[in-house]
């Protein structure tokens, strides 16, 4: 499967997403608890925008008066008319067997970006034939690329 690197851990804290076009798809990409999940941003019942969704967690009853809030910040409830998925396995809650979001496989990994050392230099360059330097000069800078940074990108398989 093609993987596309959508974005760096950085770019999206604990508790947020970001939407992004992969292969002419768009797709949320969630972080939940530190762990990363991809969704398919069309929301199965009338085609919505789900991965502009609310996130929430579900409230559980085991016995009457008793309860409890579980999947917090797991659940993505559609915009458009509240139905509501798993962001980790794309599941629907009122119709598990049969309703479900595609969701696709995401992994973090470590990458080296490697810039070399390199200084930018324009006081001395040619002018193409038939210019002549003129009368004015822009105030230049050096600039300089560090060596090597490590990374931590956000990538996804899509069949």
């Amino acid at each position: 499967m093609p993987k596309h690197v959508v974005g760096t851990v950085d770019e999206i804290p604990p508790g947020e997403r970001k939407i992004i076009e992969v292969a002419g798809r768009s797709i949320g990409v969630f972080n939940v608890g530190g762990e990363f999940y991809a969704l398919r941003n069309t929301c199965p019942h009338q085609g919505g925008p789900l991965c502009q969704g609310r996130l929430t967690g579900l409230l559980m009853a085991r016995v009457p008066g008793e309860y409890s809030y579980t999947h917090r910040g797991q659940i993505l409830r559609c915009p458009w008319h509240g139905w509501e998925f798993d962001v980790k396995t794309g599941q629907s809650w009122f119709d598990p067997v049969q309703t479900r979001v595609r969701a696709y496989p995401v992994t973090v990994e470590t990458v080296t970006v490697e810039t070399g050392a390199d200084t930018a230099d324009t006081t001395g360059a040619e002018f193409p034939e038939g210019l002549e330097k003129g009368p004015y000069i822009a105030e230049t800078y050096d600039v300089t690329l560090e060596n090597r940074a490590e990374k931590q990108v956000i990538v996804i398989e899509i069949p």
